[in-house]
């Protein structure tokens, strides 16, 4: 009996959990080609893209009427 718990330990360690791993790596290099392909879903990115760019825009404009100096401020944070 305990042969046979070690054969299925065995089993279960260098075949199913190496498949199992295998097989969602697979799913989910699969899933990864289908979004980047997906026109729907490219569509919807670029839209989204530029709802943000306007409203980072809309955020300038803002810092730019209420606080004339925070291009200069945030340009010398960032070096």
């Amino acid at each position: 009996m305990e042969a046979v718990v070690g054969l299925i330990a065995v089993i279960s360690i260098f075949i199913v959990l190496p498949g199992m791993i295998l097989h969602y790596a697979a799913k989910k290099r699969e899933h990864t080609a289908k979004s980047a392909g997906d026109p729907a879903m490219n569509a919807d990115l670029q839209h989204l893209a530029e709802k943000l760019e306007k409203r980072v825009q809309s955020l300038e404009t803002i810092l730019d009427a209420e606080v004339p100096g925070w291009r200069k401020h945030m340009d010398r944070r960032e070096h």
